[in-house]
């Protein structure tokens, strides 16, 4: 959480319980993924298909969130807030490419008391196959409660409802959460609406770019500049508590590595040498940085403690050796090297040992990165081209999923579904804007940055 903001509370609210009076619990007391079943529902459970990609998304209806009153708040008006809250849910299932929302504009106006009790006969005949409704109140200790609550529209049923108790500077965050929500219980996948990235912003001419390190909600909200530019940064990498993020950056020309204090604004260095350093990374324990280092003409992958000291060398093999990228329980690292003669992706044990090769494909491999389901490596391919792809953690089943002139650098969304990566345009602008794609490779779409855009950082789901 950021320095000196109001915890974010989330509780599964009780089949019986009133939209009027909705008991908060702390987020991080786990609630149940699902609700009971609802009796007597007919052609089987409502979910979505999540290998079609948008071949056949759901229907789903998602109408402006009433208030209890309305009030004005540091956020706004309540009323003004329910039909932003039902904009940004919509816009989180209509971007996972996975849902069809109907615009919440040519629906009718829901009040307060229908909440929990929808007018079916009415959604029916709009073609929506799944509903959420909402509600809006301010609370008399400055805090804001966001109900969410998701239907089966041919079924008649209630199937999750949540509640959410946040500081009116996290409104957005309930919104988020209850995008997630409505994803998780409907495609079985699990959330990734309330998170982060970090990346490097850039301006300027291609041979003359100015990057600074910046933040942002992942649908592009809530963006701040973190660097004032001065030094150029590059591979921003979140901490696994989401405290801090570590980057490379060339301060008075001299490379080091970095790490970011997200609530204090404070940098330090971590490692600093005249030899050049590459694309760090946190360990999944928070406990090392891992890193290449070029030296005596050999670049190699480091450790270092996160908190300093002396970096660990851990491969020792003629060419470059860079890119590491640890498995989600830390116990191997994916790592791009050129020792074969040509830039491939090997797997090794987290102290060095046992150095494997996995790719056999055409072309060039780079830019590795492990899925946080432990399952797959995303990586870039270059073949007439830069290409996002992935593959099975033992190197079968690749996959490209991009097909964008210069496509590179992919980070995986928390659920291990989505991809975010950035593509550089063609000639001498050097413009380049982040992407995101599906595992389908079906589902591409733009991310909205104020300025260009690269390495980006896909940051975990949010406390």
């Amino acid at each position: 959480m950021r320095a000196g903001a109001m915890a974010l509370f989330m509780t599964l609210l009780a089949t019986t319980a009133s939209a009027q009076d909705v008991p908060p619990t702390p987020l991080n007391v786990p609630a149940p993924a699902t609700a009971a079943a609802p009796a007597q529902t007919t052609g089987g459970p409502l979910e979505v298909d999540v290998t079609g990609g948008i071949s056949a998304p759901m229907p789903i209806a998602i109408p402006y969130m009433p208030p209890a009153t309305v009030v004005q708040t540091p956020a706004g008006s309540t009323d003004a807030l329910g039909r932003q809250l039902a904009e940004i849910v919509t816009n989180d299932l209509r971007n996972s490419g996975l849902f069809s929302p109907l615009p919440p504009a040519q629906l009718r106006a829901v009040m307060f008391p229908e909440v929990q009790s929808p007018a079916f006969s009415y959604w029916g005949g709009t073609g929506a196959q799944a509903l959420v409704q909402g509600y809006i109140r301010a609370n008399g200790d400055g805090t804001l409660t966001v109900g969410c609550y998701l239907y089966d529209v041919s079924a008649q049923t209630e199937l999750m409802r949540q509640g959410f108790v946040v500081p009116p500077s996290d409104w957005r965050r309930a919104a988020h959460k209850c995008a997630d929500m409505v994803y998780t219980r409907l495609t079985g996948e699990g959330p990734y609406f309330d998170s982060r990235v970090v990346y490097v912003s850039e301006t300027g001419t291609k041979d003359k770019r100015i990057k600074r390190l910046s933040i942002m909600d992942q649908d592009g909200a809530n963006h701040r500049f973190l660097t004032n530019g001065q030094s150029i940064v590059l591979t921003p990498r979140f901490s696994p508590n989401q405290q801090s993020i570590v980057y490379m950056s060339y301060v008075g020309r001299v490379p080091g590595i970095y790490v970011y204090e997200i609530g204090s604004g404070r940098q330090r260095l971590v490692v600093q040498n005249v030899a050049t350093t590459f694309a760090p990374r946190f360990s999944p324990d928070g406990r090392w940085i891992l890193f290449s280092m070029a030296t005596g003409g050999n670049t190699d992958l480091y450790r270092v403690p996160a908190a300093g000291g002396t970096p660990q060398r851990l491969t020792n093999s003629p060419g470059i050796d860079t890119g590491g990228s640890y498995s989600p329980d830390g116990s191997k690292i994916v790592f791009e090297s050129d020792r074969s003669g040509g830039q491939q992706l090997y797997v090794m044990n987290a102290d060095g040992s046992n150095q494997q090769r996995i790719s056999f494909g055409g072309g060039r491999y780079g830019t590795p990165a492990w899925s946080p389901r432990g399952d797959m490596i995303a990586f870039t391919r270059m073949s007439g081209g830069f290409r996002i792809g992935i593959m099975n953690a033992n190197g079968g089943g690749e996959k490209i999923l991009t097909n964008g002139w210069h496509d590179e650098g992919p980070s995986w969304a928390p659920n291990g579904r989505v991809l975010m990566f950035y593509r550089s345009a063609q000639g001498r602008s050097g413009k380049a804007d982040l992407w995101s794609v599906d595992l389908t490779g079906v589902n591409e779409r733009r991310v909205p940055t104020p300025l260009d855009g690269s390495d980006p950082s896909w940051g975990p789901l949010r406390p």
